[in-house]
């Protein structure tokens, strides 16, 4: 019998909607191995000449131009993608998208940025009789993810699920699964093992994520991260920020034994199961996999748009923190005077809405008609049982 196949598309604008996809893929695979799974970065696989550029580009206005994109988002806000900006996307950078399709034949296609989700569904329009799903990867819903052609939108919470109804979508069309995570972050590990493999040492350690933006935080927030380094490790990852590594490293103030920095890491997920408290840019995958982890967060420079809509759920629902130099100080304090208290599993609260990170890969086997089973089936045993958990319940 012909395994199913499932085709996801997204986008490189940022790292989160192209990891949403891997994520999914890699989770619906662990979940029923008999599923096919393929990622492709539509716009760049069909244009490797053009798409380099325009990502570049809009890197850099988000990087240079924050408030542009902000007042962007905003007015764009209620205004879906057009039919004429839609056959423009087509004809410039998608014109073969149909041929791809026809020769991976697949059973469903999953969308994880609004651009290929915009054409796949004109491609619907005009004949295309395969399902589309839209997985939306942050915790707000723009218009331009809304497309009438979407068989199904698999979203983050309730609240996005409601802006999406009150945008036409039917209720019914609707299913909150949360964000994918990859496998690696659906369960936690020891942290004195994995500590010890590390050649970390045994204290209160905050993971501060940079990655190519760098460390978009002031003196303030340095110096009171980095008083108290002889009794809290600090561990810096960069990512592929080569300059900012080179930087951080020839800091003196940076010269500790408790101080690391490192660039690109595939152990993020080890590298949160170690630390204490995670400080980072409220990516929608990174707020996600954090949550999946059970760690505090504190955000700082978020992108106005999507990345403000993330951090502004996350601290309502008391999941984080707006990071400043008085924040850093309150939980610096609360790690040393507590930390004997928050050994494993880690304290958690209830949430308004329990975070299952496996959710969103059986959900869409479930629609496929595939149970998930395999080598995950006393996992998923042992995760239906458990009492309701979050993360940790910020002071």
């Amino acid at each position: 019998m012909r395994k199913k196949r499932v085709l996801l598309f997204s986008e490189g604008f940022g790292t989160g909607h192209t990891g949403a996809a891997y994520a999914l893929a890699e989770g619906i695979k662990l979940l029923n191995p008999d599923v096919q799974c393929r990622v492709m970065e539509l716009g760049t696989f069909l244009n490797p000449t053009v798409a380099p550029w325009v990502l570049s580009a809009y890197r850099k206005t988000v990087s240079r131009q924050p408030k542009l994109v902000g007042m962007m988002y905003k007015t764009q806000y209620n205004k879906p993608l057009n039919r004429l900006t839609q056959v423009a996307l087509h004809r410039v950078f998608y014109s073969h998208a149909i041929q791809v399709i026809e020769q991976l034949k697949p059973d469903l296609i999953i969308c994880t940025h609004p651009l290929p989700a915009s054409v796949i569904s004109r491609l619907k329009r005009l004949g295309l009789d395969i399902p589309l799903y839209t997985v939306i990867t942050d915790y707000d819903a723009h218009a331009s993810w809304v497309n009438s052609e979407v068989d199904r939108y698999l979203v983050s919470t309730s609240r996005v699920k409601s802006i999406l109804a009150g945008r036409g979508i039917a209720p019914e069309r609707i299913t909150v699964t949360g964000i994918p995570v990859h496998p690696k972050f659906w369960e936690r590990y020891n942290k004195a093992q994995l500590r010890k493999e590390m050649g970390l040492a045994d204290i209160p350690t905050v993971l501060i994520m940079g990655g190519g933006w760098g460390l978009m935080f002031g003196k303030d927030v340095m110096n009171s991260l980095t008083a108290r380094m002889n009794e809290v490790q600090l561990i810096f990852c960069m990512g592929s920020n080569d300059k900012a590594i080179a930087k951080m490293r020839a800091n003196p103030l940076l010269n500790h034994p408790n101080v690391r920095i490192l660039g690109y890491s595939s152990e993020i997920n080890k590298l949160m199961d170690v630390s204490d408290l995670l400080i980072t840019k409220p990516g929608g995958m990174t707020c996600t996999e954090g949550q999946a982890k059970g760690i505090p967060m504190l955000f700082y420079s978020a992108i106005p748009g999507q990345e403000e809509k993330n951090c502004q759920y996350f601290v309502e629902v008391g999941l984080a923190e707006e990071l400043d130099s008085e924040v850093v100080n309150k939980w610096t304090t609360l790690l040393l005077r507590e930390y004997a208290g928050l050994g494993e599993p880690r304290q958690r609260r209830i949430t308004p809405e329990r975070h299952e990170p496996h959710h969103c890969a059986s959900t869409v086997l479930g629609l496929l008609g595939k149970p998930a089973g395999g080598p995950m089936e006393p996992w998923m045993a042992r995760q239906q049982t458990r009492n309701d958990e979050a993360v940790y319940v910020t002071p």
